[in-house]
């Protein structure tokens, strides 16, 4: 006879600081933050220190947790703003800023066939994670908030506190550098 744990009841356990619950919370959701955590990194190995962080922040904070919603998008977004608030923190983000005269920076709309391009079946999951990974911090920090997490520019400058021509001009530019990165997979 098999006994299913719910998740609520994992949770519950896990707020008692129950090890055993916690490792089950933390196998249950590795995979899925740590798609966010490498999404926003330069490397596996910054990751892996954005989500061990992360679970830690996910462990203190479940109290705050009050059911309304899927545990999952809870956890995701504690993640991701816990990257930000490291992103920030350590400044990295506004180099890219003071590097350009954004006043006099034309935003051209996409071009024909992009959209096509970024959806090819040619490019796998890993050829894009690697090409994200070569991007700028900045690049790769605006691009994952507007085309992944679906944040508008004015969102994205609110909460890297940045201008929002900062912010077109890096999703700009990250767009034409993984259009680079990636051309030789769908020729």
């Amino acid at each position: 006879m098999s006994t299913t744990i719910t998740e609520k009841t994992i949770i519950n356990e896990c707020r008692l600081n129950n090890r055993k619950f916690q490792k089950i919370l933390f196998e249950s959701y590795y995979g899925k933050l740590m798609g966010v955590c490498i999404r926003y990194s330069k490397d596996e190995f910054q990751a892996k220190d954005y989500l061990q962080e992360s679970f830690i922040k996910i462990f203190n904070k479940l109290d705050k947790y009050d059911g309304i919603g899927s545990f999952e998008g809870w956890a995701k977004t504690l993640t991701r703003n816990h990257i930000l608030d490291q992103i920030r923190k350590n400044k990295t983000i506004y180099l890219s800023e003071s590097q350009y005269d954004l006043s006099r920076h034309k935003f051209e709309t996409e071009e024909e066939g992009e959209e096509d391009f970024f959806y090819s079946d040619k490019i796998s999951h890993d050829d894009i994670i690697g090409a994200l990974q070569k991007l700028t911090e900045c690049q790769r920090t605006i691009f994952n908030l507007f085309a992944i997490d679906n944040k508008s520019h004015d969102d994205i400058s609110k909460a890297l506190n940045i201008k929002i021509g900062t912010s077109k001009s890096n999703l700009h530019k990250a767009k034409k550098n993984l259009k680079k990165l990636l051309k030789n997979k769908v020729e």
